[in-house]
């Protein structure tokens, strides 16, 4: 009787070891989020920034189609949100938050390669591909302007700096990053919603989403803080605005009109024409009105008017506290032919180390 009941008790650990084994080779072998390859697969994912301690979180957004801009009896609507276009969005991730200094700092100031230095790490093919990326000029001040770094998000950048940052941060992690299009920032803002706001109509309940004018503090605030959209999106509206892909064009939605649904649509952007180009979602310096989901910002040369360089730099936008961005990565990668069509790599006036 007493073997019996030992045998039992072996068998029962057997087993539970077993389970224990079977779940921690699970764990072990669990397919890693970031590579998903189709929509159905695409999760929620952590990107650690390689040999360093920053990490930045991407919320998966469905593809599927929407209708972009405002319709006319919006309170507060602006003439170029129109016509309204009907557009189809192919499925991407989003940074969960506006990209904040620590994650910038380590690209336009080469933390990095610094860091490699002192631990004497050998790079691998990734790094190397990303050190090879350009990387702006030091900045003449603090470009904080003192109102906070750790958790804070990066500001003053030109619309070329944040297209190579993507760009490095494609290299740096082997997943292809860049800018948003307009018409994906407005998507990913709206989040299945057809109101002003991803929250309604009602521009009390700010407060409950969005740092802005009234609420700011005269300064931007550290990410993340506010509810978030219904897409899991934080600082949509407010905190900083948000560079996309596009020229700002006024009448851009006119040409998609009455085409029926319109797919990528993008006001290409090109070397020779710098501004205006587009920001998207109103900032802490803005009242509610300009934190609209379909409210559109045109980037202007008096964002740089306090800049002494002579030349002045193609990187930085010294009075454009208010300006920053987060990254998207499309689902399928684009081809080396769409890339150079719709510009969405950057590109470097031959004289960029003026």
């Amino acid at each position: 009787m007493l073997s019996v009941c030992r045998s039992s008790l072996i068998m029962q650990a057997k087993t539970a070891l077993l389970a224990i084994l079977c779940c921690s080779s699970s764990v072990a072998f669990a397919a890693d989020p970031s590579e998903a390859k189709t929509e159905k697969e695409m999760k929620p994912y952590t990107q650690k920034i390689t040999n360093t301690d920053v990490s930045f979180d991407m919320v998966p957004i469905p593809g599927g189609e929407y209708v972009m801009g405002s319709p006319a009896d919006e309170k507060n609507r602006e003439e170029d949100e129109g016509p309204q276009v009907k557009v189809k969005i192919e499925p991407f991730w989003m940074g969960k938050h506006e990209v904040t200094w620590n994650e910038y700092d380590i690209w336009s100031f080469n933390l990095d390669i610094q860091r490699r230095k002192l631990m004497r790490l050998k790079s691998d093919d990734k790094e190397k591909a990303a050190d090879a990326v350009t990387r702006p000029t030091k900045p003449y001040t603090d470009m904080t302007f003192d109102m906070g770094h750790d958790g804070y998000p990066a500001i003053c950048m030109t619309q070329l700096a944040a297209k190579t940052y993507c760009k490095w941060l494609s290299e740096k992690t082997g997943h292809y990053y860049r800018l948003p299009t307009e018409a994906e920032w407005e998507y990913a803002c709206r989040a299945g919603t057809t109101t002003a706001y991803s929250f309604g109509d009602n521009p009390a309940k700010m407060d409950d989403y969005a740092w802005h004018y009234a609420n700011c503090n005269d300064t931007y605030q550290k990410v993340g803080q506010k509810k978030p959209n219904p897409f899991g999106l934080y600082d949509m509206h407010g905190n900083v605005s948000e560079w996309v892909l596009d020229q700002y064009i006024p009448d851009a939605y006119k040409k998609w009109s009455g085409k029926g649904t319109v797919e990528f649509p993008v006001s290409p952007t090109t070397p020779e024409k710098l501004y205006p180009r587009v920001v998207r979602g109103g900032s802490w310096d803005d009242d509610p009105e300009a934190l609209r989901s379909a409210n559109r910002i045109a980037s202007s040369a008096d964002w740089k008017i306090q800049d002494p360089q002579i030349p002045q730099s193609i990187w930085y936008h010294t009075d454009a506290i208010f300006v920053g961005f987060r990254v998207v990565r499309p689902l399928k990668v684009p081809t080396a032919e769409e890339r150079k069509k719709y510009n969405l790599d950057p590109v470097i006036p031959a004289d960029e180390g003026r």
